[in-house]
């Protein structure tokens, strides 16, 4: 069983979706580290980012689990290198590959069935688990969400902000798990709460529909 919480970046998803998790005692899944795992391996060995097929292929033989909070790649835990400005934008790019996607649904079909999980990406309420018993779609301001970004990574905003206009752009109009809202999501405005505020509201929507 999954609560799906999905949204644009910067919007605050894994810091609620983690935050969901501890409050009601499910495991967090954060299926976009799946795919920097992806983006991280492809770069290792010099692929080319455009070859939808070679790295549809790649993805299918990856060993991608999580151990608590940590994701691990072929057994081994890759720590911060996927948050890499690199592989950021490396996994903006493999993930528009149908055949990439299909790899990392299925993966992410595979642990859900096996627990109870809070999981956040962009297309886990109308692709992954479009049967979820809650499906929240978060959102905030685009200046909101590169001021977040911008104090994880260190970057000015004003890049930022450019990076998120062109990934919502693509995430948008890309053919396979397109970002947008389930028909029966709840919608959340972030930018004028706190995590805790969002995580509260969630939690409290999860205990009265019965899911913990």
């Amino acid at each position: 069983m999954v609560i799906a919480i999905d949204g644009p970046a910067g919007a605050g998803k894994s810091t609620v979706a983690r935050g969901v998790a501890h409050a009601l005692g499910f495991t967090y899944l954060d299926s976009g580290a799946m795919y920097r795992c992806v983006a991280l391996a492809a770069l290792d060995r010099g692929m080319d980012l455009d070859d939808g097929r070679r790295l549809g292929e790649m993805a299918w033989e990856l060993n991608i689990g999580f151990d608590g909070d940590s994701i691990q790649l072929d057994g081994k835990a890759v720590g911060g290198r996927i948050r890499s400005p690199e592989v950021t934008i490396a996994s903006s790019k493999v993930s528009v590959h149908p055949q990439v996607r299909q790899a990392m649904v299925k993966r992410q079909r595979e642990l859900i069935a096996a627990g109870n999980y809070v999981a956040e990406g962009r297309d886990i309420g109308t692709v992954v688990s479009p049967d979820s018993p809650l499906k929240i779609f978060l959102t905030a301001d685009e200046e909101e969400r590169a001021r977040r970004r911008a104090a994880e990574t260190g970057q000015p905003v004003a890049q930022v902000l450019e990076a998120i206009e062109d990934r919502d752009q693509r995430d948008q109009s890309r053919a396979h798990g397109a970002l947008r809202a389930a028909d029966d999501s709840v919608a959340l405005d972030t930018t004028d709460l706190t995590p805790d505020e969002v995580v509260d509201r969630i939690a409290l929507l999860a205990r009265e529909r019965g899911i913990a």
